[in-house]
């Protein structure tokens, strides 16, 4: 039962979370370090489960995710009601994970078009589409954007559309890199414009073209959508655009294989909640991604 679980420390807990240090989270609870400490400490005895690891960053075990999750949906319940009874603060905060491409692309719009009325402010966490879904279940957001369908657990899981991604380089690095030689075994020997270490869809497509798992030892790191582009259209290397950023380069950029583009599908995972602020974002991400996606 909720009596069984003091508010306090539920909430000390996610402040903790949120924060990710107890000095940083008694400045926000305008208590002492020690008290929070305390409050964790003894949150973990009446659970008779270690929740938190004091590590660099913080992280939780299994035990602590769960009950991030329920803290996170409490607050987010607390604060539709207060809203609701006209009382405190008519402002929620929703947290959210979204891949860079979406972010970069059709996402801001999509937000941009919700109703006044909900009193939304948003809290973005951005990381890898095959990621997301891991910052669900750790508690760390409320919803996502995720590659992944099958719902965390405690979450419902809707289709969003394709993300189409084709391998594009500039008309010099054509020249220069390429040439007239098969693309399969020019290709891998190329530069390459990687997003980060997660970025795997460069070396996915490759591996579509040929057998081989190595590739190249020249990979750029970088590490926002927008320059990455920026780098493909500036004959860095190549690397695979999103048909959505490619489409307004123009000349700039060249398709290197028309008949192998890669579909990225995208869902929107969110905690099954009561809260008319949260449904009221996913409708409007929902028609966001209607008109953008595939």
């Amino acid at each position: 039962m909720m009596s069984d679980l003091p508010l306090d420390q539920v909430k000390t807990l996610l402040a903790v979370v949120d924060e990710q240090s107890f000095d940083a989270a008694a400045a926000v609870l305008h208590v002492t370090p020690s008290a929070v400490s305390q409050r964790v400490k003894a949150l973990e005895q009446r659970t008779g489960r270690v929740l938190v690891l004091r590590t660099k960053p913080i992280r939780l075990t299994s035990s602590g995710q769960a009950l991030v999750r329920f803290a996170r949906s409490l607050a987010q319940l607390e604060q539709d009601a207060l809203a609701e009874l006209g009382l405190g603060s008519s402002v929620r905060t929703l947290s959210i994970a979204v891949n860079a491409d979406s972010l970069a692309t059709w996402f801001l719009p999509a937000l941009a078009g919700l109703p006044d009325s909900p009193g939304v402010c948003f809290d973005l966490q951005r990381e890898d589409e095959d990621h997301t879904a891991a910052l669900l279940r750790e508690g760390l957001v409320m919803a996502a954007v995720t590659a992944a369908p099958q719902p965390v657990q405690g979450c419902t899981s809707h289709r969003l559309g394709r993300m189409r991604y084709r391998a594009m380089a500039s008309p010099a690095f054509v020249e220069r890199w390429l040439g007239d030689a098969p693309l399969a075994s020019s290709l891998p020997e190329s530069p390459v414009i990687v997003f980060d270490r997660k970025d795997d869809l460069q070396d996915r497509f490759l591996r579509s073209l040929t057998r081989r798992r190595s590739f190249t030892l020249v990979r750029h790191h970088i590490p926002a959508s927008e320059s990455f582009v920026d780098a493909v259209a500036a004959g860095m290397g190549w690397g695979m655009v999103p048909e959505i950023q490619a489409a307004p380069r123009g000349a700039a950029l060249v398709d290197l294989a028309p008949d192998r583009p890669i579909d990225i599908p995208l869902h929107w995972q969110q905690w099954k909640l009561d809260s008319p602020a949260l449904a009221a974002v996913a409708e409007a991400v929902a028609r966001g991604a209607k008109t953008a996606l595939r």
